[in-house]
């Protein structure tokens, strides 16, 4: 039995990835205009390639004419989206959906105790949650950062390479340094400096691919949130959208943001260390995670595919009716279903103000609420 489900898993999880790719070639012979964010990575690339400016206010000339969207991403990323360049256009988006089902499956392989079938109906299962499909139908990358941070974090432990992927994760993204914080946090202090060596080495070789544009990009773009989109929007699932949204974009509302985000700060690193102490490794990342989305500038709802693992986690402890509940949640689309867009979010009631905050509201009080049942037990132990 143990032999059928060790060969069923990667024949089950390869067949959902060629069907992913599949769906991918169909869409281009179509014509079809899928994975806004998977052009904008090749654009960035071919842009690097070509000499030109990457970091250009105006539109990306080798972006395809139905998309007109700037590169936010770190130098390094423009490099490493290069393999992307080798693809026609419009088979990118099949190329990166099929790469996000296989890290979905990874994801989940290594968060829980599923084998087998289990791994592949979990893989389609989570394609129901908000944060996943949306990753996929825009041509995003969450799902490869996930599994390149899971693996390295809780595989890789101990290894030689450990800290690589997240510095690699890093590169792509800035948003996945709060990964080599937690390396730290967690004592693993080799890791944590592998980590950091790998980061600042690909900023390096950038600064001598692209001068221009990595100084370009360190002294202006990394520091401008609004260039990957108005922070009020309701898709900006961090503490600062809540805070822009509910003070119509005061001055000073980055600067309560990050407040909220310190006194967070202090039951989160709490709970990092006491979990991952007891071995529970996979949940003291995940706090690690959910804090980082809280305090990232900018959020958005795709971002939120760590709650792949979360439901994986819970529903591997036996808190099936808590996995239920997280997994319909993000299934629900909540953020979806309240007016938005323009000015509308300054004009939200209270009734709208929670739903329209669902994400960052359920991270913080959830932070907070694990804290608090933690500092029980301890009392009472």
């Amino acid at each position: 039995m143990t032999t059928l489900r060790s060969r069923a898993e990667p024949a089950l999880v390869g067949a959902l990835v060629l069907g992913a790719f599949a769906v991918g070639v169909v869409c281009w012979l179509a014509g079809w205009h899928l994975g806004a964010d998977s052009a904008v990575y090749r654009a960035g690339a071919l842009t690097f390639l070509h000499g030109d400016d990457v970091y250009t206010p105006e539109r990306l000339t080798t972006l395809p004419s139905w998309v007109s969207l700037p590169f936010t991403y770190p130098p390094a990323a423009a490099l490493l989206f290069v393999p992307l360049t080798a693809l026609p256009s419009g088979l990118t988006w099949g190329i990166l959906a099929a790469v996000a089902v296989l890290a979905l499956a990874v994801v989940i392989r290594v968060s829980g105790r599923f084998r087998g079938w289990a791994v592949a109906g979990l893989t389609v299962a989570a394609l129901a949650l908000e944060p996943v499909w949306k990753t996929i139908f825009l041509g995003q990358i969450n799902l490869v950062l996930l599994a390149l941070v899971v693996l390295d974090v809780l595989v890789l432990a101990g290894s030689r390479w450990s800290g690589v992927l997240t510095g690699v994760a890093a590169a792509v993204k800035l948003t996945p340094l709060v990964f080599v914080a937690h390396l730290f946090v967690t004592g693993r202090w080799r890791d944590g400096l592998r980590a950091l060596g790998t980061f600042a080495g690909l900023q390096i070789v950038m600064f001598a691919l692209m001068p221009g544009d990595a100084s370009r990009y360190w002294a202006e773009a990394a520091f401008d949130p609004d260039r990957v989109g108005g922070v009020s929007w309701i898709f900006n699932q961090s503490l600062g959208g809540l805070v822009n949204r509910a003070s119509h974009e005061a001055a000073w509302s980055t600067p309560v943001a990050l407040a909220i985000g310190a006194v967070l700060a202090v039951p989160s690193v709490w709970l990092v260390r006491r979990w991952h102490q007891r071995g529970d490794t996979l949940a003291a990342l995940l706090v690690t995670a959910f804090f980082g989305l809280l305090v990232s500038p900018v959020s958005w709802s795709h971002h939120w595919v760590w709650a792949v693992p979360l439901v994986v986690l819970l529903a591997s402890k036996g808190r099936r009716a808590w996995a239920t509940l997280v997994a319909v949640f993000f299934a629900s689309c909540v953020v979806m279903l309240v007016p938005n867009g323009g000015d509308t979010e300054f004009g939200w009631g209270p009734e709208l103000f929670v739903p329209g905050n669902a994400y960052v509201l359920a991270a913080a009080l959830g932070i907070l609420g694990l804290t608090a049942r933690e500092l029980r037990l301890r009392i009472n132990s």
